[in-house]
């Protein structure tokens, strides 16, 4: 059995103090059941925190500095089968060798979908 999909976000805000960003819900990331998959959403939480710790840092291959994620502790709290997702990061704890990020994601009219929190270490 072959499964594909794709998924996609767009970022509508991003600041040093904050990274906003959308997701719409797409056939390409639901589950079996028709909603979302969990580890779509986990993906969209985890790419806008990682942008929020790079800021402004230009990414190349091999280059030092890329905040690898150490820790993830998700809570998913709802689900939609259809709309679009908002994500919005911001720091718990900004710090030079180690970040924290809360990452909120919410659905349609701004129903609970996921809080997750991200810590992040600076690639040597």
């Amino acid at each position: 059995m072959q499964v594909a999909g794709t998924i996609e976000f767009t970022v509508l805000e991003q600041t040093s103090e904050r990274v906003v960003g959308e997701m719409p819900v797409t056939q390409g990331i639901l589950n079996p059941f028709g909603v979302a998959h969990a580890g779509a959403v986990l993906w969209f939480a985890d790419v806008c925190a990682t942008l929020l710790v790079l800021g402004k840092t230009d990414v190349a291959p091999g280059a030092s500095g890329f905040p690898l994620g150490v820790a993830l502790n998700a809570n998913f709290l709802g689900n939609q089968k259809d709309g679009a997702f908002t994500a919005t990061s911001t720091f718990v704890k900004r710090g030079r060798q180690l970040s924290v990020v809360r990452t909120v994601v919410t659905g349609a009219e701004g129903r609970l979908i996921a809080d997750v929190t991200t810590s992040h270490v600076a690639s040597k």
